[in-house]
């Protein structure tokens, strides 16, 4: 009966196990089946859900590379403040400066300007030479118009002084070019020169020029000290509103004053200027007299008469006529003309 009841299980059991085995395979097959699809659908909506944030990314990428760009095509720019408050930003490598009056200072660093100050078609006559072929602009009326401007294309332009940027005046050249003001660049010419030098990345040519300059000075004192020690110089100036004697703050007369060391007449010692008159001639305590014309004539009113030519240094032969361009110039050019005229006069 073991034997038939096991046989019959064998025999009834075995399909049963068969069917059901297949049955538990299905499901599991099925289970897993399931369980992949939505593996993949969970993973392919994960991926959705990144896919805007790399797409996000991209155009961060591109706006980074393009900053990039631009950083690498600014980089050598920087902003600084003028003597004015005014933010400039000054370019790398400014290869079209205009600085009307600073023509000297340009030259000194190496730099020719686009144009040049004139007054009607005149410009500075001592640096001439090395203008040849630069344009002139006429600053007898004003500065010239920003369309008149705008026709050289300059790249940077520098203002002397404060004046000049007014009226409107450097609202408008700022919107050609970074423009940058002194207040008064004539004021302290090596100063000046430095700050240009670095404007325009010629520091070390500021430095060395204003060194080879005071060797020049010392060597100047030396020799003059041999004929001028306790003497006073009077630098008397013919222009056409009138004549005057020059002070030691400026042009010729802080070169001969302050820096060669003459001493000044009491009308100007405490002065920058002395108004000069028939009246005051006996005045002038003066061993020397410079005198600066800048018309022709100007000077005959004043010294044809009997005043003039009873001063003592008039008496003595001791009146020197200049040429006014560079004595009436700021710069270290002009600078050194005067120390030269002023040799020439005194020690030979």
């Amino acid at each position: 009966m073991l034997q038939q009841k096991k046989g019959n299980g064998y025999r009834s059991g075995r399909p049963l196990r068969r069917a059901g085995f297949s049955t538990l395979l299905l499901l599991v097959l099925i289970t897993a089946l399931l369980s992949a699809c939505g593996s993949k659908s969970e993973n392919a909506g994960e991926a959705q859900k990144e896919q805007p944030k790399a797409e996000a990314s991209t155009p961060a990428s591109s706006e980074t590379s393009v900053t990039e760009d631009k950083t690498e095509k600014t980089a050598g720019e920087r902003t600084v403040k003028d003597d004015l408050g005014h933010d400039v930003l000054v370019p790398e490598h400014a290869e079209r400066v205009f600085a009307p009056y600073l023509e000297d200072s340009l030259l000194t660093l190496g730099v020719k300007p686009v144009a040049q100050w004139a007054s009607g078609t005149q410009g500075h006559v001592y640096l001439q030479d090395q203008l040849s072929g630069v344009p002139t602009l006429d600053f007898s009326s004003g500065l010239p118009s920003p369309e008149a401007l705008m026709a050289y294309n300059p790249d940077f332009i520098i203002l002397h002084t404060a004046q000049y940027a007014e009226n409107g005046v450097y609202e408008s050249y700022s919107k050609i070019a970074p423009t940058y003001v002194f207040t008064n660049a004539s004021g302290d010419v090596e100063k000046s020169l430095q700050v240009i030098g670095d404007l325009l990345g010629k520091k070390a040519e500021a430095e060395k020029a204003i060194e080879t300059y005071h060797a020049k000075v010392e060597a100047a004192k030396a020799e003059l000290a041999k004929v001028t020690e306790g003497k006073k110089a009077a630098i008397i100036r013919f222009a056409p509103r009138g004549i005057s004697m020059m002070g030691g703050n400026y042009f010729s007369g802080y070169v001969v004053y302050q820096q060669l060391g003459l001493g000044k007449p009491a009308l100007v010692q405490t002065e920058n200027s002395a108004t000069v008159s028939t009246e005051v001639l006996p005045e002038i305590d003066a061993d020397f007299i410079f005198t600066v014309e800048q018309g022709p004539g100007s000077m005959k009113e004043l010294t044809d008469t009997k005043v003039w030519n009873s001063m003592p240094a008039v008496k003595a032969g001791h009146v020197y006529a200049v040429e006014p361009a560079p004595w009436l110039g700021g710069g270290l050019i002009a600078y050194g003309h005067v120390i030269d005229d002023t040799l020439k006069a005194l020690t030979q």
